[in-house]
């Protein structure tokens, strides 16, 4: 189901993607390194980053409260398959993504015991898929080589990564509006106003952001707001609020099982251990 971590991941990857369209080993759009994260940035280590000049971009929910306005009567929906159209291709401990990004389908990396899955964005190529798969690993303390369209994560013992196309049918058990500020953390307002325009043209110009399971959130403009530090700061903040109705879902199927294990007998298959 999708809860408030899936949408905060999918404005942390349609924002990635807009700041560094090729791929977090590539120049990014303003020039800068930018940081994209969601929650609140810690105090020194962004003093540190201003100072070298590196740009971070927090998401994190606003003070507004989450309004419940479930309206929908429940019922299955089938959710239709779409044409897999990415591949990936898989080496020891390294995967190289290949192919078209359409939405619908989900990426997905198993590292030991971990599964972590990244739906794909229309915005998306295999270089930004690897490089949102890579980031969404690096927030669970692995290393990961990133460059391109490809990844590794050497210290895995166990590795693999696949994409699928979502399938199966959701009821919708209740909806909710809430809003989520993205905020822009910046040395100066020079690179503050370049890297403002990127990221609310790219949010601005979505109505839906799929989720993991299938479903989509509806976005809407909230508000915006400048802050400068001043003639004796190097901080100078842009927050842009968008307000995100999405549902919470029950799935009759998983949209699509990334990983698993099935274990057959002359009486029944059992499926455990699958992870989407």
């Amino acid at each position: 189901m999708a809860d408030q971590a899936d949408v905060e991941n999918a404005l942390a990857a349609l924002i990635a993607n807009a700041l560094y369209p090729n791929g977090t080993a590539a120049l990014s759009a303003v020039g800068a390194v930018c940081k994209v994260y969601r929650g609140y940035p810690n105090a020194p280590a962004l003093d540190e980053d201003l100072a070298r000049g590196i740009v971070h971009v927090s998401i994190a929910p606003a003070a507004a409260a989450v309004r419940n306005v479930t309206r929908y009567p429940r019922q299955w929906r089938e959710v239709k398959p779409v044409a897999q159209v990415l591949d990936v291709i898989v080496q020891g401990v390294s995967a190289s993504f290949a192919g078209g990004c359409a939405v619908g389908q989900l990426a997905g990396v198993l590292v030991n015991e971990q599964s972590f899955a990244y739906a794909v964005q229309a915005s998306d190529s295999p270089a930004t898929v690897a490089s949102n798969l890579a980031a969404l690993i690096r927030t669970a303390g692995w290393i990961v080589n990133y460059a391109g369209s490809g990844l590794s994560v050497p210290a895995a013992r166990r590795f693999d990564a696949r994409v699928v196309a979502g399938a199966g049918a959701l009821q919708e058990i209740r909806r909710q509006v809430q809003e989520f500020g993205v905020t822009m953390w910046c040395a100066d307002p020079v690179m503050r106003d370049a890297v403002a325009p990127v990221i609310d043209e790219a949010l601005g110009a979505l109505k839906f952001i799929p989720m993991a399971d299938g479903s989509f959130g509806h976005m809407n403009f909230a508000g915006t707001a400048t802050q400068d530090g001043g003639a004796e700061t190097s901080l100078f903040r842009r927050e842009v609020i968008y307000a995100v109705e999405y549902p919470t879902t029950l799935a009759q199927m998983a949209p699509a099982m990334l990983f698993g294990t099935v274990t057959a007998s002359a009486d029944a298959v059992v499926l455990g251990n699958f992870q989407s």
